[in-house]
């Protein structure tokens, strides 16, 4: 080895790394270490105090030991204390062994911020950076409250050096995303912003990084950002390789700070301003064109700098989605690359074309692809570029190439790897369904898929099969026809066995009256499957056969003899055994009728969303199973053929985009009204639905009073839906008599509300549903009490989630204390950004006084004893009102009882006049309450009084209750 002089580096150090490496084993290993140590700590202990030199030799020593994975528990001191040496390379130790080996519990963290903030106020840039990278490197929530607020100051002070605004920008970065609410932005934004303006590029791009991150955040905050930074990124695109030398890479004008300007843009819409909106479109047209310019280097570096800037502005005019020209050229782009030799670039050209197959603009120039995406996913060796290739066929699908795109999919599936064959199982089975129009089609595709990749296709699949062909009786008998002929082959799958079993047993009789599958035959061949399935199966079948005894009287006694078999009536599993004693009873003393009645067909299934498409949602999350039609019923009404639990082509009833997402919305008071469904797009669950009944029907006895007002929201000039435009007024008045439903719901947003009262005390869930297909971003909500009523409720809730997902939602829960008696109404404020335009809706809470209603019986004397008590004149209030709904005594009694009082029968002397009687629990006092509803028929008016010892708590009830009748 070279010798190493003290001028030029640590010789011992040297040494030390030279007698590890030379080690043979372990353990000599761990003895050249522990002796190293040893010595180490005897100078440490030492009389003689050390130098700065030796201080820095040891500490180097020990943070090599560690870093060959022993502990050390000594040292720290010294390396403290190496951080108020003058010199740079022992201050640089110092930093480097507390970034690695002090975590921010350490008793010695008091020292270390003492001399970072030394070091941050000595102006000397080099031990300003030493400090700044230290903070950044430990970036703990210590580091963060003790220099949060130094940082920006340095950042935007005018005297800093470059190389010191570039690493307090990029430490101040690293603060925010470890402790957000410790930096506040609202004194430097605009001197930040304006950052964006230096002369020196580093600067520039660490503060391009800081703002991308800010305004994730508080987009309205650096709303100034886009105008600063098309302006910049129109002078690197339009300069010559020669202008900006110290960062030009390969040729290409600074990439990176390329890369992360339309990154940054990427967080707003499309500016408003035509001049920076047209600027920024040249901007893009002309990256679109240097792209097509021949390389001026053969190195790889050039290409890839010069990739990453065009697909970075790809995903811009992607995510702007308003410049159709733009739109079909990056479409164009893209379609060279799909057979370059680069597989890199086939990946990146595919998965950008997946969005673009979404975009109306651009989805026919996608699609003039499907021949190179095709050979693709035959030829492609890279198993992730031939899955891209499945989810681009999946995008551009339409009922112009659905049956095309189909037909390869299965094709692929019988060779396609054993990682992605579900997910291809579920896309075929969601496409073949969604562009049916000959359902025939639909059957065979679907048989086809089951008999190819039979394991993977997960229940869900043959589910919706079943519920389709149930839901359409011109494809029935082709079904029954086309699995009986499928049952036949020597080896079927279970799966094709269930199906089968299933349409048997409803259809069966449909294909009855050609000799070749007669009703023994069909029943033979059934059977002949019977031993080879699972218990489900089994199961399935044996229900399937007391369907036949139901369907063909005349093979009765075969099924009977099956079912008497020792193989089924002792049967080992519980189940089985069960069905084939009760299936054997019931076919022995049960009537024809009441064998038709039980064993008559299945009803057609309630309309629900596609649970192919939920569960596709789930495994690849609902931004990338987005395509043409779901886009196009975000910007209009239009719908295509939606997927829902029911056949697709069903003319009984159609799914609206305005659908209830949340399930809350309550059912139409006529039965005759068709149950509107939710569109193809939600994927919200129905949170308070019981599981056997429909999603939409699902509602309370009360709720059942109340006829559903949910119209299709009001959209602005330009088509897209207004947030402010809502009907959330008229759904609040429903909530005055009930606990659940929709609270608010426009194209873009619903909320649905589920809450309990008890005493003086309540919970509210609140359910904030994304309708659309893409993530709403800096989701808050706040609540708003005036002062008066702040004194009078307390209201508690923890934060929503910060972004929910396109079809997705998120749940808050409020805690509710009545203190006393009050009027007014909380306001919850939701504020959120979709697609860079920023979203604010305001609705009433419908926390209203009756909620802390606690009922109280009474018989009638006591009744009328207590209502003589309250006959002062401040402690009655009395309102005649005509009535709005039809005088229905069952509905006029369930709102009295939803609205909280215990409603009392043979109270009254009028048996046509209601009584009810309740007490209003507050933490500071109890209010009493009596009150009687009389009802003038023949007038169609009522008279509502109500009693209580507070004249404010009898007018507040009042005016609550007389608006429900």
């Amino acid at each position: 080895m070279p010798a190493v002089s003290k001028g030029d580096g640590m010789r011992g150090l040297a040494v030390f790394i030279s007698d590890i490496r030379n080690c043979k084993s372990k353990e000599a290993e761990i003895k050249r270490i522990n002796k190293e140590l040893a010595n180490i700590r005897s100078k440490f202990k030492g009389d003689k105090a050390l130098d700065g030199y030796s201080k820095k030799k040891y500490v180097c020593k020990l943070l090599f030991i560690f870093l060959l994975g022993h502990d050390i528990d000594f040292g720290h001191m010294e390396a403290v204390n190496l951080l108020s040496s003058n010199k740079y390379t022992e201050k640089q130790i110092g930093y480097l062994f507390i970034s690695v080996l002090v975590n921010s519990n350490s008793e010695l963290i008091r020292l270390i911020n003492n001399a970072i903030k030394n070091d941050l106020s000595s102006r000397n840039p080099t031990f300003m950076g030493l400090a700044l990278h230290c903070i950044a490197n430990v970036g703990s929530r210590e580091m963060a409250e003790a220099f949060a607020g130094e940082i920006p100051r340095i950042l935007v002070a005018g005297d800093t050096m470059d190389s010191v605004k570039q690493s307090a920008a990029l430490c101040l970065l690293r603060l925010y995303r470890t402790s957000p609410d410790l930096v506040l932005t609202n004194e430097w934004t605009s001197r930040v912003v304006h950052l964006l303006n230096d002369q020196h590029l580093g600067v520039v791009t660490a503060a391009t990084s800081l703002i991308t991150t800010l305004a994730q955040k508080n987009p309205e905050e650096f709303k100034t950002s886009v105008s600063l930074a098309v302006s910049r990124l129109s002078r690197i695109v339009t300069s010559a390789s020669t202008d900006l030398q110290d960062y030009t890479y390969y040729f290409v004008p600074a990439p990176w700070l390329s890369v992360k300007l339309l990154r940054l843009l990427q967080c707003y819409p499309p500016p408003e301003d035509p001049a920076v909106r047209g600027r920024l479109t040249e901007c893009l047209e002309t990256i679109l064109n240097k792209a097509q310019e021949p390389p001026k280097s053969k190195k790889v570096q050039h290409s890839n700098a010069k990739n990453a800037v065009l697909f970075e502005a790809i995903s811009l005019i992607i995510y702007h989605d308003s410049e159709p020209n733009l739109l079909v050229r990056a479409c164009n782009q893209l379609g060279q690359f799909l057979q370059h030799r680069e597989t890199n670039l086939r990946y990146l050209a595919l998965e950008s074309m997946c969005t673009l197959a979404s975009s109306e603009f651009s989805h026919e120039a996608v699609k003039t692809h499907i021949e190179t995406v095709i050979n693709a996913l035959k030829t492609e060796r890279d198993v992730s570029v031939r899955q891209r290739a499945v989810d681009l066929l999946y995008a551009m699908c339409d009922r112009s190439n659905a049956q095309q795109i189909v037909a390869e999919m299965l094709s692929y599936l019988e060779t396609a790897d054993y990682s992605i064959r579900e997910e291809i199982v579920l896309k075929v089975a969601i496409l073949a369904e969604k562009y049916a129009v000959d359902y025939t089609w639909y059957v065979d595709t679907i048989l086809n898929l089951i008999r190819i990749a039979g394991d993977y296709v997960s229940e869900e699949v043959w589910y919706r099969v079943i519920q389709i062909v149930i839901n359409r009786d011109d494809v029935q008998g082709y079904a029954a026809k086309t699995v009986f002929e499928a049952l036949q082959a020597p080896a079927c799958h279970e799966n094709l066995v269930k199906v089968g079993g299933y349409i048997l047993g409803e259809f069966g009789n449909l294909i009855a009256g050609d000799p070749r599958s007669s009703p023994l035959i069909q029943f033979n061949l059934l059977h002949s499957k019977f031993h080879l399935c699972s218990v489900p199966t089994r199961a399935l079948l044996l229900s399937a056969y007391i369907k036949f005894i139901n369907l063909f009287p005349e093979i009765k006694t075969t099924i009977q003899d099956v079912l008497r078999s020792d193989s089924q009536l002792r049967n080992a599993d519980v189940e089985l055994q069960q069905r084939a004693v009760e299936y054997l009873r019931l076919s022995s003393i049960a009537s024809n009728d009441i064998l038709a009645t039980v064993l008559e067909e299945m009803p057609p299934f309630p309309e629900r969303e596609s649970s192919i498409l939920a569960k596709l949602k789930k495994k690849k999350g609902p931004s990338t199973v987005t395509d043409l039609e779901e886009t196009k019923k975000e910007k209009s009404n239009s719908d295509l053929n939606g997927i829902t639990e029911h056949a697709p082509l069903s003319t009984t009833s159609t799914p609206s985009p305005s659908a209830d997402l949340l399930g809350l919305g309550a059912a139409s008071g006529s039965s005759s009204t068709p149950t509107t469904a939710p569109s193809a797009g939600s994927l919200l669950v129905d949170v308070f639905a019981e599981p056997s009944l429909p999603v939409a029907a699902v509602t309370t006895e009360a709720d059942d009073n109340f006829p559903s007002d949910v119209q299709t929201p009001l959209e602005g000039a330009s088509g897209e839906p207004d947030p402010s435009v809502d009907n959330a007024e008229d759904f609040f008045d429903k909530f005055i008599c009930k606990n659940n439903g929709v609270l608010f719901e426009n194209q873009l947003l619903q909320i649905g509300i589920k809450s309990e009262f008890r005493q003086n005390l309540g919970r509210m869930f609140i359910f904030f549903g994304n309708k659309m297909s893409s993530q709403f971003q800096n989701f808050t909500t706040t609540l708003i009490c005036s002062d008066e009523l702040s004194a009078s409720l307390n209201l508690q809730s923890k934060p929503a989630e910060p972004t929910i997902d396109g079809g997705a939602q998120v749940q808050q829960v409020v805690n509710v204390e009545c203190v006393q008696e009050f009027t007014d109404l909380p306001l919850l404020n939701i504020q959120f950004r979709y697609g860079g335009a920023f979203q604010n809706v305001s609705v009433k809470l419908p926390i209203t006084l009756n909620k802390f209603f606690q009922p109280t019986e009474m018989n009638s004397q006591d009744f009328f004893q207590r209502w003589k008590q309250l006959s002062s004149p401040n402690q009655e209030v009395q309102k005649i009102f005509k009535a709005k709904n039809p005088m229905d005594t069952d509905i006029t009694k369930a709102r009295l009882i939803g609205f909280g009082p215990a409603v009392m029968d043979n109270v009254d002397p009028n048996p046509s006049n209601y009584v009810a009687a309740g007490i209003i629990q507050a933490k500071t006092r109890q209010v009493g309450c009596l009150l009687r509803l009389e009802p003038n028929e023949q007038a169609q008016m009522y008279r509502l009084t109500i009693r209580t010892s507070k004249e404010e708590v009898s007018q507040t009830l009042c005016d609550l209750l007389s608006e429900q009748f």
